[in-house]
Parts: structure tokens; sequence; C-alpha cells
């Protein structure tokens, strides 16, 4: 049986209308992929919490954290995720490429001109189909 891990992703809009986008580093699973940066919701912590938590971890900034805008469980090779995509304000600092290879801000109707990981295609959908995340 594949292990199943819940997955925050935060959706951060700029004041420029765009979007924070960040590419898997070589050596990560599904490397070289486009993703929402996020992580893993560990035991007791609710989504925005765990949202919070793994930001500041993985960008070295604050954000807060709200509502989900998408809900997808996606069937990997070794494993199955459910990823779950929040909308995020950034509140402190700027986002830093500690763990991916590169993190972008690209205006939400350009999305789509990136290689996403399969998991986060519904919620990019999602976000390009939404006028203001």
């Amino acid at each position: 049986m594949k292990k199943k891990v819940k997955v925050v992703a935060a959706v951060i809009e700029n004041e420029n209308n765009e979007i924070l986008c960040a590419l898997r580093a070589h050596n990560m699973a599904i490397p070289n992929m486009w993703e929402f940066p996020g992580g893993k919701v560990e035991e007791g912590e609710n989504l925005q919490e765990a949202l919070k938590r793994e930001i500041a971890e993985e960008l070295e900034c604050e954000i807060k954290a709200y509502d989900v805008i998408n809900k997808n469980t996606h069937e990997y090779e070794s494993f199955i995720i459910e990823l779950i995509s929040l909308k995020a304000e950034l509140v402190k600092g700027v986002p830093v490429a500690t763990e991916h290879a590169k993190l972008i801000w690209m205006p939400r109707e350009h999305l789509e001109s990136l290689v996403w990981a399969p998991a986060d295609i519904p919620a990019v959908k999602d976000v390009m189909n939404q006028v203001n995340v």
C-alpha cells in the first residue's frame, strides 16, 4: 500500500497580482517541476498553522494563511498526496529559496507556461480562473 501524505501549499499573491511559484530542486521528489510552496501537515496542526510553519522553514518569511482554494488527491508512482492549496498573504520578509532551485513571481494568466508537478495542476487551473485569489 502506498504512503499517503497530507500537504498544504501557499498561493501567495503580491501587490502586482503575481503568484509565487517554486521550482523543485533536482534532489527533491518530483524534481525540476514547479509547485506552490508548502509542505506536510504535522500531527495536531490545522492547515493554516502547518502552512505558516512550512513557509517560515522553507522560505524564511512570514505569511498569514486563509481559506482553501483547492483540494486535490493525486497518486504518484510511490505515494499518494492530498494537496490542499490555501490563499496566503506575505506579512514579513522576502521569500528565499532555501530548499527550492528557484522562486519566481508569475502573472496569474501565465501560470500555465510553467511545467507544474501533476498534483498542483488542479490548483493552478483554479488560481488562473479566479480574478483575485
